[in-house]
């Protein structure tokens, strides 16, 4: 078995209102940071977890209908934030990318997939389904922004092999199955259906003998996994399929309850980016 090194940043953020996030939530704007990770393997190299957004972004969402993306989600982003920028600071190059897990396929998740032009694109192969034929008002409708995709993602694509699923260790319960995406077991792929169709989550095990489980938005706060704490019901028109999104979050607080060393990540939650950064 061999272990990651994990950095989790963020690029750009928007503001909701947190009492549609979460039942009980404040009435005012909080941000929700788009947040993404570097894992470094000392096989495969460097690699992202989604990417945040980019300066694509505001391009795609110009022109009407999709300009209502900006103005339901105010987007902040300056250049110093951007995964690419950030990435440089680090010594690393959009080149040295070799794979880009892609949790799902909303803008605010893909923005800068054109910008690292080595990276294969790594995926649920249903997530992709679910919204490549979309256009105009139903891709809106799903947070769905084509333009934002590489015009040679067909070709750097590398869709999970679904057909052979492996069987979780029992310490990861209630998830039972999932993908050995790598074939050492340092990143395994778990569906986290609801927020979309075909989101992918991810378990990460670190040189350091952490793990982290990145599960993207199967929930946007991590009170709402500590409490199983649902969002409001107005939040149901934005997901995919409402009662697959209840138990997928239902899943998630029995597995924190049972595994509180286990670093969860949603990537919208302003506090879990605060702790682990």
């Amino acid at each position: 078995m061999s272990s990651v090194r994990v950095t989790i940043l963020k690029a750009g953020h928007c503001t909701c209102p947190e009492h549609i996030a979460i039942r009980g939530g404040r009435w005012r704007n909080i941000p929700f940071p788009a947040m993404f990770a570097l894992f470094e393997h000392p096989r495969f190299g460097p690699m992202l977890y989604d990417t945040g957004y980019s300066k694509r972004f505001f391009a795609e969402t110009q022109r009407f209908p999709n300009r209502l993306y900006r103005w339901v989600t105010p987007v902040t982003l300056d250049e110093t934030q951007t995964a690419q920028a950030q990435l440089a600071r680090r010594g690393l190059r959009p080149s040295d990318i070799e794979r880009v897990f892609v949790s799902h396929f909303h803008a605010d998740h893909i923005a800068a997939l054109g910008d690292f032009p080595n990276a294969r694109y790594v995926y649920l192969p249903e997530g992709f389904e679910a919204v490549r034929s979309l256009r105009g008002w139903g891709a809106l409708a799903r947070a769905w922004l084509p333009g934002l995709l590489p015009n040679d993602f067909t070709e750097r694509a590398s869709p999970v092999a679904v057909a052979t699923p492996r069987s979780l260790p029992p310490e990861y319960a209630p998830f039972t199955t999932g993908f050995d995406l790598l074939g050492d077991e340092s990143l395994l792929a778990v569906e986290l259906p609801g927020h979309s169709t075909g989101q992918m989550g991810l378990l990460a095990r670190t040189e350091g003998g952490e793990t982290f489980f990145f599960v993207a938005d199967a929930a946007w706060l991590m009170r709402s996994i500590a409490d199983n704490r649902l969002p409001r019901p107005l939040a149901n028109l934005l997901f995919s399929n409402p009662r697959l999104y209840r138990h997928t979050l239902a899943q998630l607080h029995r597995f924190h309850v049972k595994r509180p060393d286990v670093a969860v990540i949603p990537s919208h939650c302003a506090e879990t980016l605060a702790r682990y950064t």
